[in-house]
């Protein structure tokens, strides 16, 4: 199967680690915003949905972009939303950003704010709902580190890999 995995987060969720493990171990693709955004620009794409559907063409790992709704017809599309509480969260990016207790959270919150936004006026949708993903991780329950074991073994015994 051509797996194509989409990966909505909470941010300073881990999730970009996550995804970079999977790449490795499954020797795809990462695209991200920045990516997304290169396509639009040096191609002659006239939306982010176009640029999506062309990544996931071949095997590949989407962070965000409302691929999880963009792609929701595709029979080999694994939708996975990470989380982790709100204190991880905060700790993880003072120490990723070096940043103050305070401007961590405020970060957080303004970052989450958005992405609930991005993602509502894209889809109408609302962000994080279980419904939209195959597979919820809390990384706070799980660890970072064990989310690309836990997926790499569900893929297998799905033979999806």
């Amino acid at each position: 199967m051509k797996l194509v995995i989409t990966m909505s987060r909470r941010y300073g969720t881990g999730a970009s680690r996550i995804a970079q493990e999977l790449s490795e171990r499954l020797d795809i693709p990462v695209y991200d915003k920045v990516n997304v955004e290169e396509e639009m620009s040096s191609h002659t794409y006239d939306s982010e949905v176009e640029v999506i559907k062309k990544l996931a063409e071949k095997p590949c790992i989407i962070l965000g972009r409302c691929a999880s709704e963009i792609l929701k017809d595709r029979r080999n599309v694994f939708n996975i939303y990470v989380c982790a509480d709100k204190e991880d969260r905060i700790k993880r990016i003072m120490g990723k950003e070096g940043l103050s207790r305070e401007e961590a959270e405020k970060k957080i919150e303004k970052t989450d704010k958005e992405r609930a936004e991005y993602y509502y006026e894209h889809t109408g949708k609302t962000w994080g709902d279980v419904n939209n993903y195959h597979m919820i991780l809390n990384t706070s329950d799980l660890g970072v580190e064990n989310c690309a074991d836990i997926l790499m073994k569900y893929f297998e015994r799905k033979e999806y890999i």
